[in-house]
């Protein structure tokens, strides 16, 4: 059997070449939605919004929460909700830095790495609590985590007294991203020229592997289309982070520290969730629980492992937030519990549960900080900032709502 070019190639209209390109008309719409809002912040700001410098600190500052949303795409996917992210990334990022300063010996290199893994385990020992009081004793999820959104605030506070802890480790600081914070043009153009090659390789191997199975495959032309839309982002990318400078002198930053996590924590994720049978699991679950336990899966320990993904996440999260804050506060990851959840569901991520992608989840995250940054740029009081975010949310979800229902 030979491959064939899908009928759709042959069609004149827009409709016709978006089906043979295969896009995802959802993902285009928000990539459309994030560059406008880019490009009206630009002029609005006098060209100050897509200046080097502001895309570089806004990349960086997008970390946290779009690592944090990788794993609540997958709690709300599985029908559930975690507000107590922002307060557990407080806890765990205090504890990280308690563990540095008063535990560890603060200059020892494996110092700080033993402080990250107790709070990556620490935070990993709170999802699987708040996965069993979930899944093995019914109680809603936003019961548990609305309470422990309470509780870990409060452990937080109580573990110094509200006392900033401070110094850290110089070393574990870099993981904030910062002026010593990133790799240089180097291994920017490096790590560039080996994900294009990565891009192009995969797209070689995937489209023979679909002609040898006799399936049908892009036309030559689409084909192309679909990879230099993947492979020019990337170098773009590389081009803005080399093109920031360090002040008073001519050296590149390259790509923040920060972001090569957020980018490594994205594959990983991605990976997880389209293919693994864990992934596919939670999925099912999401789109119909009662079938996905006739059908063998056990829910319940799916659901703990979906909290326990999340403490992990998180602490990661924090540890990029207290490097970056150069020490341990009271206040680090207040609201983020709706910063994130928003960058779910603003990258598509149904309340409903059942869909949702772990890349839409980074691009609502780099649109909600692009919003908050575009408003500072403008002087917007943090009040009216956070009136804005809540009309993009409700917009989002009406969005995904009218979608859903075949409106849109």
């Amino acid at each position: 059997m030979t491959a064939t070019t899908p009928a759709s190639a042959t069609r004149p209209d827009g409709q016709g070449v978006v089906q043979t390109l295969g896009v995802d008309t959802r993902m285009l719409a928000m990539i459309g939605a994030l560059g406008a809002i880019w490009i009206v912040f630009d002029l609005v700001t006098g060209g100050l919004f897509l200046t080097p410098r502001n895309l570089w600190n806004l990349a960086v500052q997008t970390a946290s929460v779009a690592t944090m949303a990788t794993g609540m795409v997958l709690v709300i996917v599985s029908r559930n909700i975690d507000l107590s992210v922002g307060s557990l990334l407080g806890l765990v990022g205090m504890t990280i830095a308690v563990l540095q300063t008063r535990v560890f010996p603060v200059d020892a290199a494996w110092g700080w790495m033993a402080a990250l893994l107790g709070g990556a385990l620490l935070a990993g020992c709170i999802g699987a609590m708040q996965g069993w009081w979930v899944a093995y004793r019914g109680v809603p999820a936003f019961i548990v985590t609305l309470a422990g959104l309470l509780i870990y605030r409060g452990l937080a506070w109580w573990m110094t007294s509200g006392q900033t802890v401070a110094p850290l480790n110089p070393t574990f600081e870099l993981i904030g991203g910062g002026l010593d914070g990133s790799i240089g043009a180097f291994w920017s153009w490096a790590l560039g020229v080996a994900a294009v090659v990565a891009l192009c390789v995969r797209s070689v191997l995937a489209r023979r592997r679909r002609a040898g199975f006799g399936f049908p495959v892009r036309p030559l032309w689409a084909e192309l289309t679909v990879l230099a839309a993947q492979v020019v982002p990337v170098i773009a990318f590389v081009m803005v982070m080399n093109a920031y400078l360090q002040p008073r002198t001519d050296v590149p930053m390259g790509i923040p520290i920060p972001v090569l996590i957020v980018i490594a924590v994205t594959l990983v994720m991605t990976f997880v969730a389209t293919r693994t049978r864990f992934g596919r699991y939670v999925y099912a679950i999401g789109g119909n629980p009662e079938a996905a336990e006739l059908s063998g899966i056990n829910v319940r320990r799916i659901i703990v492992w979906v909290f326990v993904l999340m403490g992990v996440l998180v602490s990661i999260g924090a540890a990029i937030a207290t490097a970056r804050l150069k020490a341990g506060l009271n206040a680090t990851g207040e609201l983020d519990e709706l910063r994130v959840i928003a960058a779910a569901v603003i990258g598509g991520t149904s309340l409903a549960g059942g869909v949702g992608t772990i890349f839409g989840a980074v691009l609502g995250a780099l649109t909600m900080q692009s919003l908050q940054s575009g408003m500072v740029l403008l002087g917007l009081p943090s009040p009216m900032q956070n009136v804005v975010i809540g009309l993009v949310l409700v917009a989002a979800v009406w969005l995904d709502q009218s979608y859903r229902r075949g409106r849109l």
